[in-house]
């Protein structure tokens, strides 16, 4: 008798581009509005937390796609079933700097939540590693494909992707979810440092790309 991860679909990666736009907001959406972080910096006590995460959520989907940025997903039978945006080193993006993003999110989240997220996007900023590192601002599985390793599969396609940019010397991500950490920490993640939001702290973590990762990507 074969096991469920025999019977399992092959993952296929993908790069998605702007006709994957809505179904990457729907698997976002879900992977963030029960996150600590988004549930504070959003106000999820007020009416309304859902549309402000909706509203954040597409907002910055729309923006890595107008900067071309990095976005790849896992297929699985034809289904988009996870997502990840990739910041590229050089960008450095810097929230507070662009207006139309900032007036778009004051109208949709709010002035109080468009404040906590600015603040918030700052301190990670001035956290990032020198040299010059990915970013991984966005990631999120489909509620019904959790637990099954596309997640790890998607991480893995993510740091081959920055092994094959020169420029990059890892991946940095935050999470304040603590059950997130083992997962983390057995891709080779570290913590920067920890941001304190309300009752509660966010990690900022990096994975540094080795040389021979590198090399080894561009072999591959």
């Amino acid at each position: 008798m074969s096991n469920d991860s025999e019977n399992r679909p092959e993952p296929v990666i993908v790069r998605l581009d702007i006709n994957a736009v809505n179904v990457a907001r729907s698997i976002l959406y879900d992977a963030y509005r029960n996150e600590p972080a988004f549930q504070y910096l959003f106000n999820h006590r007020k009416p309304g937390y859902k549309q402000r995460v909706r509203a954040t959520v597409r907002e910055l989907v729309d923006l890595y796609f107008a900067l071309d940025q990095d976005a790849v997903g896992v297929l699985v039978n034809d289904s988009l079933v996870a997502v990840a945006f990739i910041g590229d080193p050089d960008l450095r993006l810097n929230l507070a700097n662009r207006f139309s993003w900032r007036v778009r999110m004051v109208l949709t989240a709010g002035f109080a939540s468009t404040r906590r997220y600015l603040d918030y996007h700052e301190k990670i900023r001035a956290m990032l590693p020198q040299p010059l590192a990915h970013q991984l601002p966005l990631m999120g599985v489909n509620p019904k494909y959790q637990n099954l390793g596309y997640g790890r599969h998607l991480l893995k396609a993510i740091q081959r992707l920055c092994a094959d940019n020169p420029r990059g010397t890892g991946l940095v991500l935050d999470t304040g979810n603590s059950r997130y950490f083992p997962f983390y920490e057995s891709e080779g993640f570290r913590s920067l440092g920890k941001i304190r939001l309300g009752g509660f702290e966010d990690h900022i973590l990096f994975r540094e790309i080795h040389p021979e990762a590198k090399a080894t990507a561009n072999q591959n």
